[in-house]
């Protein structure tokens, strides 16, 4: 069974800010699939299903970004999920607009919600989907992920996400992080 996480935070006043790119990913897979996010459970969103074959969950957190690891923990427990077969989407301010790059696992990299995730998992072995939201030029950190995506940046990551979805089908399929590495970074 695979575990997809796209991390954001709840509510419509985030709904489009470049802190919610993992949701907004995960409503594009589910979108691509006729999917809902209809169950609500250990502190967020999620449905179980089956793709070509393989189990899968696609999840959201509800609990805001920081305290994501506490929905990612309770659903890997519950359906007895191993670390390498979690997937977890996330923004990062050190890649450029756009830009995708999976790790197979790694520190937080100062993102709180990674450093929560590996604080509940007890481990930092899990791959994770980044997708580049690039330094703010005029921000503070805090405004600038919590900004929604404007003009050329709107476009990039809708074509981001496009790849995005991509990836997690082959993931889903049971390619190897190292064959997704070496395709998409």
């Amino acid at each position: 069974m695979k575990l997809i996480v796209g991390l954001g935070n709840p509510g419509k006043k985030y709904q489009k800010t470049k802190h919610n790119v993992g949701f907004m990913a995960i409503d594009k897979f589910c979108d691509s699939h006729h999917l809902n996010l209809d169950s609500e459970k250990f502190m967020g969103s999620f449905t179980k299903t089956v793709i070509n074959g393989e189990s899968v969950i696609l999840a959201e957190p509800l609990t805001y970004m920081n305290d994501s690891g506490r929905h990612v923990s309770q659903l890997a427990h519950f359906f007895k999920v191993e670390p390498e077969d979690i997937l977890v989407i996330q923004d990062d301010m050190d890649l450029p607009m756009a830009k995708i790059r999976l790790r197979q696992s790694g520190s937080a990299g100062g993102h709180n919600g990674i450093k929560s995730i590996i604080n509940g998992l007890g481990t930092k072995s899990f791959p994770r989907l980044k997708v580049g939201i690039k330094h703010p030029e005029n921000a503070t950190v805090v405004n600038w992920v919590l900004s929604p995506f404007a003009g050329e940046d709107a476009k990039a990551i809708d074509d981001s996400l496009d790849t995005v979805v991509e990836i997690l089908e082959k993931f889903i399929a049971g390619e190897s992080m190292n064959k997704l590495m070496n395709q998409y970074n």
